[in-house]
């Protein structure tokens, strides 16, 4: 695959993630293709468990389904982290 089919990709999960996720997120569109690319290697690491080739760990993209997932998947763990812990 080459390198801006994978950006492409990348921006295109990281827009659909963010369209389905609830919330405002604000980033650019350099954030939102890292966003997207991220979460294609996710839905990688996601999709090696649905697809038993024996190969578990191994670093790889996928295809757009699994990126939206995978960067689904990235927002709520950088949603949950970047919550702010108040004191009453």
């Amino acid at each position: 695959m080459s390198i801006i089919a994978f950006l492409v990709i990348g921006l295109l999960a990281g827009l659909i993630a963010r369209a389905l996720m609830p919330g405002n997120q604000s980033m650019g569109l350099i954030a939102t293709t890292l966003l997207g690319v991220a979460g294609s290697f996710v839905g990688g690491f996601v999709a090696s468990f649905f697809y038993s080739d024996g190969r578990r760990f191994d670093l790889h993209p996928t295809g757009l389904i699994f990126s939206v997932i995978g960067a689904m998947l990235v927002l709520l763990l950088v949603g949950l982290a970047g919550r702010s812990r108040r004191v009453v």
